[in-house]
């Protein structure tokens, strides 16, 4: 059809999507007493839904006078067209649709560097009901609607946390939490963790939780139905979900076909909670020095093919899963899918070609309001992305029907709809056989315009062969003006200049060096000319104009084809979800495939033998130095010593991450891997000041310990990573023992790296406790003999010996060798005098004895799998440890002292 000549340059498009005003007048709605919404006399009628799937008589009413409300001190204004403008606290933003990009909202320390899409409504129940949140949040690039309700803490931890994980894009809640000056304690922490997202404030009454319910009932696809048993009597969540939706509806001029929505209740206790704090210092998902490096956790599993695939992932990092059964079946997936080869790389072929199955199920259940060119040739796009994508259907099938594993087999299952070849059938039925979505935009524009089947509409046919003629045309002028003129010239194609004319310099003489005056708008790059006609340019528009006719006639049987086919849409859902599960199982296996990683397993200990660092191994490049990990209910809480720069921080992230990683269902990186499920993970790591909050580093570690302290539950995980620096050394030392105290009172598992040696005589005070230390060597080379100190960042029982590390590091500078003899003299007795305070008795050294044999037992009977033989040698050896322990209880207790 085209010239063989033509050719496609990538620009910059020239699809733009003009941003809609979303406001309206800045007016104050009243409200009745303590609830969620104000009763039906103040609630606007819910937008009738369209009878058909695809009608559109659907108008926005009046919202667009009265939703929104601003928390500015400007005075609202509108525009001379009548159309009411807003004003944003947090910032503000044009009007986002799934059709528009998405630009990157940095809002925290989970952000990723894709586009920020999903808009968060949060309501708290006032009265009696303060602190019951609801929440409601809905990605414009996937159409399921999450539903939250939970009792939070007067710090609002989960909501927060909730908040930081969906990295939105907006944030709404009613005015009356955020009057100027009078703002709740939620809004005003939500303003402070989240200052570059925009806020939105909406009128207390489309916080209806009544409407919220007969919006679900409408828009809920059958197959989710359940989700009505869940949420009927969450007030909170309903109401969130009613001013969300009715807000979406106003800003993306598009509202939700019937029955078409995915919409799912989400509880606080299904997944792990790692504060958001916790997710920077581990580095999760973004690197701490660099936010566009791969070296984050996020980065060391991310071999994924599909958008959906790494969101899941992401999500599942930030949320780890508490459920063994769950992370069990997905253990059982990778197994399978590292020892059978044929599978691994049949999937991961079959999924690589899959589109964004999430956004392309977004707009393909949407209803715009407005029926433009542009609209009309997005419509036409989703179609072809729709054929292509179930095309990829019985691939995908073929590959998992031999599977063995119960999550391959169940994908498998859902994958043998009949829904998914009904609607390749009916599309077939309207569209070409070999239509497919291409790269490239000429590639596409092609595909779009002859998408539709000739002999079904003839004024199509009609404009389609008026389209191909101007094409040839186009191509016919550009050989004549080459003929004309002896010059190399070709047609070329972009989407903002249309067809245009290229000509290489290469071998080119011009009439006194310069174009003919019949080409304009030349423009030259490296040793190209790029430039047109008057002629090209009249045929150009002509090219449009025919294209629009195409387009809009395209989109009547579109749309007819679409209204066959709604009812059976939703098995679109059930492929979303396996193509993204998938994808985040194969990146996961893959991940294995890199490193040497070992399957966990779940009991009441964590056991980690040899443990690696996963994103220090992939930095390095190389194997990191491995260490040992054991905690269990008879020894919870671990100190650990050792000088500067000895490995105690990887260490301690190193537990933390190999954790995580067995709660989403991965391998570890490890010889063998025992974990108890945490239910949530706690980190204090770094000792900054905040001048934002004119913090200094002793308040913000006060106000870290407090926030662990009072959301601490006994299968927490908790990771503290010096304490108490910021102050004196008789104050830290009192703050971080009774800190200590405190959290060794409880079952959950806690790593404690500090410098202040004197906490290591809790071991002798507490059965629980245990010191462990990084250790290190000495050497002296040289005839001068000066000694060196060696990391060898392996972990050892027992406290560190290493004294006065700090001291040796201030030998390494230019102090005067004086004043470094005097700083020893006065340590060395102060050591002294410490220590002599400090010694177990006998007594304390037989009960600990006792005690660490009877946790022994008791893990024993939970948890082993031995036979008998091997049983009964592990009791064995169990005794003589007992015995030996005994035995050094009853010699008298010596008192090591350092001679300097």
């Amino acid at each position: 059809m085209f010239h063989s000549s033509t050719e496609e340059v990538t620009t910059g498009g020239d699809t733009s999507v003009s941003p809609m005003d979303r406001s309206g007048p800045n007016e104050m709605s009243s409200y009745g007493p303590a609830s969620v919404s104000s009763g039906s006399s103040h609630s606007p009628s819910l937008p009738r839904m369209a009878s058909g799937p695809f009608h559109h008589s659907l108008r926005l009413e009046r919202t667009s006078s009265c939703l929104l409300t601003s928390t500015s001190d400007s005075s609202s204004h509108r525009s001379h067209g009548g159309t009411p403008t807003v004003r944003r606290t947090l910032g503000s933003h044009p009007a986002r649709t799934p059709l528009t990009d998405h630009s990157a909202t940095s809002c925290s320390s989970t952000t990723t560097t894709s586009g920020a899409s999903v808009i968060v409504a949060v309501v708290e129940g006032r009265g009696l009901a303060r602190g019951e949140i609801g929440m409601a949040s809905l990605n414009l690039k996937y159409p399921e609607l999450v539903l939250s309700q939970f009792a939070d803490t007067g710090t609002y931890t989960k909501i927060i946390t909730k908040i930081h994980i969906l990295v939105p894009l907006e944030i709404l809640m009613p005015d009356t939490a955020s009057e100027r000056g009078k703002g709740t304690k939620l809004f005003n922490l939500i303003s402070e963790n989240f200052p570059r997202v925009a806020f939105t404030a909406i009128q207390r009454k489309y916080f209806n939780e009544r409407k919220g319910l007969e919006y679900i009932q409408q828009l809920c696809a059958p197959e989710f139905g359940t989700v009505l048993m869940e949420v009927q009597a969450k007030y909170y969540c309903l109401a969130a979900a009613a001013a969300l939706l009715k807000y979406l509806e106003f800003i993306q001029n598009s509202v939700y076909a019937a029955k078409s929505l995915k919409v799912s209740f989400k509880g606080s206790e299904q997944t792990a909670m790692i504060d958001s704090a916790s997710a920077s210092n581990l580095e999760l998902v973004v690197n701490n020095r660099d936010h566009r490096s791969e070296h984050s956790l996020l980065g060391v599993l991310n071999h994924t093919k599909t958008p959906g695939g790494a969101r899941r992932l992401r999500s599942n990092i930030l949320e780890p899963l508490v459920d063994v059964d769950t992370i069990n079946i997905r253990l059982d997936t990778i197994q399978e899918l590292l020892q059978d080869e044929e599978l691994f790389f049949g999937l991961k072929n079959a999924i690589g070609h899959f589109l964004d199955t999430d956004q392309l199920l977004s707009v393909l259940v949407q209803i715009p309001k407005q029926e433009t060119v542009q609209v009309a040739e997005a419509k036409i796009t989703h179609v072809i992305q729709l054929k292509h994508t179930l095309d990829l259907v019985p691939r995908l099938r073929v590959v998992l029907k031999n599977c063995n594993t119960a999550l391959l087999k169940a994908y498998s299952t859902s994958l043998e709809d009949n829904r998914f070849d009904l609607i390749l059938e009916q599309i077939k039925t309207v569209m070409n056989d070999d239509t497919t979505y291409l790269k490239g935009s000429l590639n596409m524009r092609t595909q779009k315009c002859y998408a539709v089947r000739p002999n079904i509409n003839e004024f199509l046919d009609i404009a389609r062969r008026a389209y191909t003629e101007i094409v040839d045309d186009i191509a016919g002028l550009v050989n004549q003006m080459g003929e004309k003129y002896g010059l190399p010239l070709r047609t070329s194609f972009s989407t903002a200049r249309g067809f245009f004319i290229q000509m290489k310099l290469e071998g080119v003489v011009l009439a006194e060096g310069k174009l003919p005056s019949q080409f304009i708008k030349a423009t030259k790059h490296k040793n190209n000319y790029s430039f047109t006609t008057a002629d090209l340019m009249k045929m150009n528009d002509r090219c449009d104009e025919a294209l629009r006719e195409i387009f809009h006639m395209s989109y009547v049987v579109i749309c007819q084809l679409l209204s066959t086919i709604h009812e059976h849409i939703h098995c679109l859902y059930k492929l979303s979800d396996a193509v993204s599960m998938l994808d985040m199982l194969l990146s996961l296996a893959n991940a294995c495939t890199i490193s040497d990683y070992v399957r966990p397993e779940f009991t009441d200990t964590l056991a980690i033998k040899q443990g690696r660092h996963p994103i220090l191994e992939r930095m390095a490049r190389q194997q990191p130095v491995s260490n040992n990990s054991y905690i269990s209910e008879g020894s919870n809480f671990v100190i650990i010593t050792g000088p500067n720069m000895s490995g105690k921080s990887t260490y301690l992230k190193q537990v933390a991450l190999c954790q995580i990683m067995a709660q989403i269902g991965s391998f570890v990186p490890a010889e063998y891997a025992s974990v108890r499920v945490a239910d949530q993970i706690f980190t204090r790591i770094g000792v900054d000041d905040d001048f934002e909050t004119n913090s200094s580093t002793f308040m913000l570690e006060m106000k870290e310990m407090s926030y662990i302290i009072h959301n601490v539950s006994e299968r927490s995980l908790i990771i503290i990573d010096e304490l108490g620096r910021g102050t004196s050394a008789e104050e830290g030392i009192g703050i971080c023992h009774s800190i200590c105290e405190f959290l060794l009172s409880l079952k959950a598992f806690t790593l404690f790296a500090t410098h202040y040696l004197e906490l290591c005589q809790l071991e002798t005070l507490y059965p629980n406790v245990e010191n462990q230390h990084m250790e290190v060597q000495h050497t002296r080379s040289g005839d001068a003999g000066a000694e060196s100190v060696v990391y060898t960042y392996l972990l050892n029982r027992g406290c560190t010996e290493e004294r006065h590390y700090g001291l040796r590091a201030a030998e390494m500078t230019t102090l005067p060798s004086n004043i470094i003899q005097e700083a020893k003299t006065i340590a060395s007795k102060v050591s002294q005098q410490l220590l002599a305070k400090y010694h177990s008795d006998p007594e304390t050294k037989r009960q600990r004895a006792v005690y660490h044999l009877a946790t022994r037992l008791l893990q024993t009977a939970r948890n082993s799998r031995l036979d008998h033989d091997s049983l009964r040698m592990y009791l064995k050896g169990l005794k003589k440890q007992y015995e030996a322990e005994l035995q050094a209880a009853r010699q008298p207790a010596s008192i090591e002292t350092e001679e300097e």
